[in-house]
């Protein structure tokens, strides 16, 4: 699929919505604990050492934007990944994220003149 460039207003806002469901490191580390398994609020909160109304506000955050999903099961409510596609992105990041670092430590490494 390729966008439309320019990117319409409408456009360009759900993508930088998206980006910002995503720009928070606690959100992040709960997306990656639902990679492999459906978890409860209280396992989450507990594996990440947050407090359950934190994780909870988290998980509503991405459960409105559509990357994980809910099921009610009795008193318990269990989040599961939604949409698998946000791994594609995150890993594209830490890509990124590796490739200027080496061209960093390269640049520090090889160039700093010696006094």
């Amino acid at each position: 699929m390729s966008l439309p460039h320019p990117l319409p207003p409408d456009l360009a806002e759900l993508i930088a919505r998206r980006f910002r469901v995503l720009g928070d490191p606690l959100r992040v580390r709960i997306l990656d604990l639902l990679r492999d398994q459906e978890l409860s609020v209280n396992a989450l909160a507990e594996q990440l050492g947050a407090g359950q109304q934190n994780v909870s506000k988290h998980l509503a955050l991405l459960a409105d934007a559509g990357m994980v999903a809910r099921r009610k099961d009795g008193n318990h409510v269990y989040y599961a990944m939604a949409d698998e596609g946000v791994f594609a992105l995150c890993e594209q990041v830490c890509g990124s994220v590796q490739s200027q670092l080496a061209t960093l430590a390269a640049l520090v490494g090889g160039s700093v003149p010696s006094r």
